[in-house]
C-alpha cells in the first residue's frame, strides 16, 4: 500500500513539474521568491493545473539578515 501511495505522489509531482514547464515557469523565471513560490505551487498542484488551477505568488519578501 505504501508503494502505491509513493508512486501516486511521485506521478502527481511529475505532472505538476511538466505543467510548470509547459507554462514557461522553469525557463523564464527570474530569481526572486515570488517566482520560486509560483513554480513550487504549480508542482504541488499537479494534475489540477490541467483543470484550470493556476496558482501564483504575487509578492513576497524574504527576511533580511541582521
Amino acid at each position: 500500500m505504501s508503494r502505491l501511495l509513493s508512486l501516486l505522489v511521485f506521478v502527481w509531482l511529475v505532472v505538476g513539474a511538466v505543467a510548470a514547464a509547459q507554462r514557461g515557469y522553469l525557463t523564464h523565471a527570474s530569481q526572486n521568491c515570488a517566482d520560486f513560490g509560483t513554480i513550487a505551487l504549480n508542482v504541488i498542484a499537479g494534475p489540477l493545473n490541467y483543470m484550470g488551477v493556476d496558482p501564483r505568488v504575487a509578492n513576497c519578501e524574504l527576511p533580511k539578515p541582521s
